[in-house]
């Protein structure tokens, strides 16, 4: 959830800077990372920091569905932990971010090769990820940007590389014409997103002796993944337009 709706509202002070660096740093980490993979053909820089904003778009629009569902679901109940970790919160988040990274970048004509998909969903999620861990940080202090700084924000470039491999495969298919699998690329672009999203969140919110151990195993196995699957994203890139 957001705790603060603006956070660049906070006085300027040598710990806050601090704060606010340990925030922002892992998010910008990871994109030149990803920015660095796609070998090919380099994404304008203006483009990727409009859908970084898009990403900070989708995080204050997702504060509105997130506070009513929060109104509106018991938490005590599995049920309603399940209702506000894979409906409210994960839906609303990848929902957001694939509308305005659709809107953002689908008609854009540099998106002519297939890995550019991944670097403009990555490009988004840290946008996303840099405003929820800004807030976070403010709200909780410095040892939650370490933690978040090795789950969320990484958290969110995963769930962020899902979208963006099947999202990049929606626009090659549709250009060539095909728009039944377009379709369904796009659908499976917000699906998997969503389902990585909400089992993230419902196993951190575990509770147990080895809830911690099946949260850092899900983590591991996450990342290890998606890892995977950039490289072979970036390999087997082709040009679509």
């Amino acid at each position: 959830m957001f705790y603060f709706l603006f956070p660049f509202m906070v006085a300027y002070s040598l710990p806050n800077i601090l704060m606010a660096a340990a925030a922002i740093i892992p998010a910008v980490y990871l994109l030149v990372r990803v920015y660095k993979m796609d070998e090919i053909e380099k994404e304008p820089k203006s483009l990727i920091g409009k859908l970084i904003i898009m990403g900070i778009l989708s995080a204050v629009a997702s504060i509105f569905t997130e506070t009513i569902g929060n109104a509106l679901i018991n938490e005590s109940t599995l049920f309603g932990k399940f209702l506000m970790y894979f409906v409210v919160v994960a839906l609303s988040e990848e929902g957001f971010k694939y509308l305005f990274l659709k809107k953002g970048s689908w008609a854009d004509p540099n998106f002519n090769y297939q890995f550019d998909g991944v670097v403009y969903a990555v490009s988004v999620s840290l946008g996303f990820a840099l405003w929820e861990n800004i807030c976070y940080v403010f709200s909780y202090g410095f040892s939650t940007a370490l933690v978040r700084a090795v789950t969320a924000v990484p958290g969110h470039a995963c769930f962020g590389v899902f979208m963006g491999t099947w999202y990049g495969m929606a626009k090659r298919y549709s250009n060539e014409g095909n728009e039944e699998k377009a379709d369904r690329c796009r659908k499976a672009a917000v699906f998997l997103p969503v389902l990585a999203h909400g089992a993230y969140d419902f196993i951190a919110s575990m509770e147990g002796d080895y809830g911690w151990i099946v949260f850092i195993v899900f983590i591991a196995g996450m990342f290890y993944y998606t890892n995977r699957l950039i490289k072979q994203d970036s390999a087997a890139d082709v040009r679509i337009g």
